[in-house]
């Protein structure tokens, strides 16, 4: 058994749960605006959305032998959305709490934000397919598998960690603290949304 294949996926996991990206500061604002359990379901939406990423991908590659215009135009729409979250953050004026029978909409919006992010796209076409076919070829569906697992868990484990650290924070985010702490997230939000824009204009060869 390969072990460096599991040990890949356990490394790649831990790295994109830490890198900052849109689902990671989206995770932190549901955490601070809704709760520690919000964060959580955010935590989970690649394992939701990757499965679809991962088959249009493969399908697109199979089509057509340049999807830069498709990542393109998926940079700009994503850029949007981002900025519409981003929106929502700066028009919140005082700490809401954890308002009774209302539904923040974690997942969906966490899937959307996943969905419309290149960065996605660009792991399973460069990195994360070529990985799980090698695996798969030299030591059989075991070892993918297990690289799939080590990924994941990883992942998702490492996102949940922040939701819960932010969670421990959020009773001290009271105030102004909690307005100036959701607008900073909300300008991280427009800076990615501004490397969409950015990115979009490469993929469509302007830069």
């Amino acid at each position: 058994m390969d072990f460096s294949l599991i040990l890949s996926g356990v490394v790649l996991g831990l790295t994109a749960g830490l890198s900052p990206g849109p689902t990671q500061m989206f995770l932190i604002s549901q955490t601070v605006q809704h709760g520690v359990k919000e964060g959580i379901l955010v935590a989970f939406v690649p394992l939701i959305t990757d499965v679809p990423i991962f088959l249009l991908t493969v399908a697109v590659l199979s089509q057509f032998s340049d999807v830069a215009p498709m990542m393109g135009m998926l940079s700009l729409i994503g850029a949007a959305f981002l900025l519409y979250l981003a929106y929502g953050n700066f028009k919140i004026t005082e700490f809401q709490g954890k308002q009774a029978g209302a539904n923040p909409g974690s997942l969906r919006k966490g899937a959307m934000t996943n969905f419309l992010n290149p960065h996605p796209y660009m792991f399973w076409l460069l990195v994360g397919t070529p990985m799980l076919i090698k695996a798969y070829q030299t030591s059989g569906a075991i070892v993918a598998g297990s690289f799939l697992i080590g990924f994941y868990s990883c992942l998702i484990g490492m996102l949940a960690a922040i939701a819960g650290i932010v969670g421990k924070s959020r009773t001290f985010l009271k105030g102004k603290i909690y307005i100036y702490t959701l607008r900073c997230l909300g300008g991280l939000l427009v800076i990615f949304a501004l490397r969409f824009v950015r990115e979009s204009l490469r993929f469509f060869g302007v830069l």
